[in-house]
């Protein structure tokens, strides 16, 4: 979905808490991976991949400037000869800790292998984001969690939109530190590719 039908979604919820609450989950996101210079993991259900969410976030950190936002996704089934992108299984979450994230989105109940999974990457130390449909299991075990229940307003891949591009957005403070001479130096490339003034 590109920037122009985010922002027309976006008119139609105005005055919803879907704004306010998408908002909050991809500040939340971003807070917990931006710090830790990435280390996302992105995980659905045995039925449900979430290729859509992992191809958001890909474009939203290249065009955010944030690479801290790609993930890698982690698959309940890998197939032989799959590119290594594809081939992530779910040992990953198993040698998952402290830095990393771990953002489950699940619209119906995972199944008791990855909750286990999931409750022992938190135990290590890994952040656990979900986006759900309202499994009390996977939110106990979420330090952040939105739920979309079925037959709302909005479904879970119109939510999965918002958050992606609300994570990608730059109207967060830019961190202190190593990134300043990054900073200055883009900002210095963008006046000096900006047209000149008073030209078209």
């Amino acid at each position: 979905m590109d920037a122009v039908r985010v922002a027309l979604l976006r008119e139609v919820l105005d005055g919803t808490e879907w704004l306010p609450a998408t908002r909050r989950f991809a500040g939340a996101l971003r807070s917990s991976v931006v710090p830790q210079g990435g280390g996302l993991l992105l995980v659905g259900t045995e039925v449900y991949e979430p290729w859509h969410l992992a191809a958001h976030l890909v474009d939203e950190a290249a065009w955010s400037g944030l690479a801290e936002l790609n993930p890698t996704l982690v698959r309940h089934r890998v197939r032989p000869g799959e590119p290594a992108h594809l081939s992530v299984g779910l040992g990953r979450i198993e040698a998952a800790g402290r830095g990393e994230t771990l953002l489950v989105v699940a619209p119906e109940r995972p199944g008791a292998g990855l909750l286990e999974r999931v409750h022992d990457a938190r135990l290590a130390g890994a952040t656990v984001l979900s986006l759900d449909g309202g499994d009390r299991e996977i939110r106990g075990l979420a330090h952040e969690a939105l739920s979309v229940p079925g037959g709302g307003d909005v479904d879970l891949d119109t939510v999965q939109h918002l958050v992606s591009a609300a994570a990608g957005e730059n109207s967060l403070p830019a961190p202190r530190g190593p990134r300043r001479f990054r900073d200055r130096l883009s900002r210095l490339a963008d006046q000096l590719t900006a047209p000149p003034p008073g030209r078209w």
